[in-house]
């Protein structure tokens, strides 16, 4: 009869180390600080163009992680007005902020998906990313406040779901077995 509850204290307390490290692998480890130097500012898609360019972006805080295009986020704040942004840069059609690590505070993607559907704040094509069918997407809002993430587009989704794409969509990579 000991033996069988020692058994299962071990089966226990193995399961809530499991629990607790894949916890903290998901919520903590693998990112990384990502450093907006020359070459790596926050930049966004022209009306007329495709090449980014880089906008005046201060205090810039952001994280990313190799393990999946779609862990970056950043905050930061532009003195460029939604007015001006409009006018020289593209508008993102469907923006829908991905929900990021609750230790970095700087960035509610809940908050910042109210305020795009009330129309406070305004989202903007930043760039396509390397990796087929993702965009980094840029909101402002009236006071100059700014966040960043990284999300699927519409031809990634067709393309990792497997179905025909959409209408303009760029030829996608080979598909590996």
């Amino acid at each position: 009869m000991n033996a069988g509850k020692l058994a299962a204290g071990g089966i226990v307390v193995t399961a809530l180390v499991a629990g607790i490290a894949m916890w903290w692998l998901q919520v903590y480890a693998f990112y990384d600080e990502v450093v907006f130097e020359p070459g790596n500012e926050i930049r966004l898609m022209p009306v007329a163009g495709d090449m980014p360019e880089a906008i005046i972006a201060d205090d810039v805080k952001g994280i990313d992680a190799d393990s999946s295009p779609l862990r970056f986020r950043a905050c930061f704040t532009t003195p460029m007005s939604q007015a001006m942004l409009t006018e020289t840069y593209r508008l993102y059609e469907v923006p829908e902020p991905t929900i990021g690590p609750g230790w970095f505070d700087c960035y509610d993607a809940q908050a910042i998906g109210e305020a795009l559907e009330a129309g406070e704040a305004l989202a903007f094509l930043s760039e396509h990313l390397p990796h087929y069918g993702m965009d980094r997407v840029v909101a402002v809002f009236p006071d100059g406040r700014a966040f960043a993430w990284h999300q699927i587009n519409e031809c990634g989704k067709a393309f990792y779901d497997g179905r025909d794409l959409p209408a303009g969509c760029p030829q996608p990579p080979e598909r590996s077995n």
